[in-house]
């Protein structure tokens, strides 16, 4: 059902409508974003009137770059209107057709963001999970992914490996650190991707902190001006209210939310009882392999954890990325107890809802019919 594209798009706007319905309801009260991607717009009165066209960029352009230094390394600062534009645009401007890009990741499958803008700048891909293994020798661009879309964070012994491994052949490496930026340094100590080489590195805004949905790319100077004039050319920048938000949001950036969520995981699994969870750093995820009664249905993995989503969401306000996230994105069933919505769920409220889910899930999971209204609407 979800392998049309058309229909991943049905699936994504079924799922907002259940969010706008909840809201003329219960309000934002009624709604639990767990996606860890809710962000936020942290405009202040004052910044209201500085956010036009060319007023903007001249107020806000010297905090973004002090902001975007101090959370990301490097010697400068680029916003882009999303993660994925930053890494289309970066991908455009430092590769050549017929060329390789060569993709590290701690767990397959990429983002479709960097298959996609490969394929758009006319180069060849390839994805790899071993970080001894050598890019080709065509290869003009080294992409590392520093945190999976299931938040599987690599090493900083295998990212170091790779960045001096590129070096030594001439390739420039971006380190894709959507979520990793805070990830990797808050919880797991690591270093910024700029502080272990890395000639670039991107960021999303929105992910774990409190800022609009939009991509920070931080790098060497000659690389990031490259990629901000292919940005121009294709309409990829920020605009200034959402460099005002992300200056805002940087600003106000608090790492200890971030550890309060690993309080709330034990807490939560402490007295689960339902299928096998695997822990992530701030939260879990639930394995469709673990939903014993609803295998042999029919349906895979994608749609089983959907239509869980679904549930959850219809029933109990609880948001989780298969029902809204994006044509392409992870299906797997994620629930972020760093998201700022976590701070006033009840844990007891989490795990009924789940156990729920399930049940209703599995009363109508041979119901074709019930299942694609379910998810399609």
């Amino acid at each position: 059902m979800l392998e049309d594209p058309v229909n991943e798009v049905k699936r994504r706007e079924h799922a907002l409508r259940i969010i706008g319905e909840k809201m003329k309801k219960h309000g934002r009260d009624g709604i639990y974003d767990l996606t860890g991607l809710s962000g936020g717009f942290p405009l202040e009165e004052e910044d209201l009137d500085l956010i036009e066209t060319y007023v903007g960029p001249a107020i806000f352009e010297e905090r973004l770059q002090e902001a975007g230094r101090e959370h990301m390394g490097g010697e400068m600062i680029a916003a882009f209107n999303r993660t994925s534009s930053a890494i289309l645009a970066a991908v455009l401007a430092l590769t050549e057709p017929g060329s390789t890009v060569f993709h590290y990741l701690p767990e397959l499958p990429s983002h479709p963001s960097v298959p996609g803008s490969t394929e758009l700048a006319s180069a060849g891909y390839q994805e790899t999970e071993d970080f001894t293994e050598k890019p080709p020798l065509d290869t003009s661009l080294v992409v590392v992914t520093g945190s999976t879309m299931d938040h599987r964070v690599v090493e900083e012994s295998d990212l170091v490996r790779v960045i001096e491994m590129a070096h030594d052949a001439g390739i420039p490496v971006l380190v894709d650190d959507a979520s990793g930026a805070r990830l990797r340094t808050v919880l797991y100590g690591q270093r910024r991707a700029c502080d272990l080489g890395a000639d670039l590195a991107v960021t999303s805004t929105d992910k774990l902190m409190h800022g609009p949905r939009g991509g920070l790319m931080a790098g060497r100077t000659d690389l990031i001006e490259k990629v901000k004039s292919k940005a121009y050319q294709f309409g990829l920048e920020a605009q200034p209210p959402l460099v005002a938000a992300m200056v805002r949001a940087l600003e106000k950036f608090e790492p200890s939310e971030i550890r309060d969520a690993i309080k709330r995981k034990e807490e939560f699994l402490r007295d689960f009882k339902g299928p096998e969870v695997e822990e992530t750093p701030t939260g879990f995820i639930i394995k469709s392999s673990s939903l014993e009664d609803l295998q042999g249905s029919g349906y895979g993995g994608d749609e089983i954890s959907t239509a869980l989503s679904m549930i959850l969401l219809s029933e109990h306000g609880i948001v989780t990325i298969p029902a809204v996230g994006m044509p392409g994105a992870s299906k797997t069933l994620r629930f972020d107890l760093a998201a700022r919505d976590a701070g006033r769920i009840e844990i007891s409220f989490l795990r009924e809802a789940i156990y729920d889910a399930i049940k209703l899930v599995s009363g109508f999971i041979n119901d074709d019919e019930k299942m694609r209204r379910l998810i399609l609407g």
